[in-house]
């Protein structure tokens, strides 16, 4: 039985859980799929284009969250919407710079303190997306200290911009609702 007429708070407690349920099941497999594509699809064909990858990558992310602010707007229940797209776009937004790091390291020794595997550098992603710095990895080259200024920047608009962005959506939606 569709209940899309309803807010989400007059959802009887069992929708409310079935919906919540999905979104989050949802949004946990394709982070599973992106995290483990990113150990698994083979990139050393990638290696030459490794600014490519960078810009391309930042290109879909931006694309991707635009075309969930607007699906939000539209939804039903925006809020569990929002919270899906930022389940998405957050580790998509990582390993797109996980990535950059690996085939810069690759293509070329001494951009980094210490040669980076592909787990070396999804940890050095998440140290900088999360202001830890531990200092074990660190960017060493010109083009490696930009691209971490890059996500750096990246990282400040994601968590800002996007956020908000998100959460303007849900307004809308919201609003268009009558709530």
């Amino acid at each position: 039985m569709s209940h899309d007429h309803l807010s989400y708070e007059q959802l009887p407690p069992r929708a409310r859980r079935r919906l919540a349920l999905a979104s989050l099941l949802r949004s946990a497999v394709v982070a599973v799929a992106i995290v483990v594509g990113y150990f698994v699809l083979p990139m050393t064909k990638l290696q030459a284009a490794e600014a490519g990858v960078l810009v391309a990558g930042i290109t879909v992310v931006a694309l991707l969250l635009a075309w969930q602010i607007r699906e939000i707007t539209r939804s039903p229940y925006p809020r569990i919407r929002a919270a899906g797209a930022l389940a998405t776009s957050v580790p998509l937004f990582l390993i797109i710079f996980a990535t950059s790091y690996y085939l810069m390291d690759q293509s070329q020794e001494g951009q980094f303190t210490e040669p980076l595997n592909r787990l070396d550098s999804l940890y050095f992603t998440v140290t900088v997306f999360a202001t830890v710095g531990f200092g074990d990895i660190a960017p060493v080259s010109q083009a490696a200290r930009i691209v971490a200024i890059l996500q750096m920047i990246g990282d400040l608009a994601i968590i800002g911009l996007a956020a908000r962005s998100l959460f303007n959506a849900v307004q809308r939606g919201l609003e268009r609702r009558g709530e």
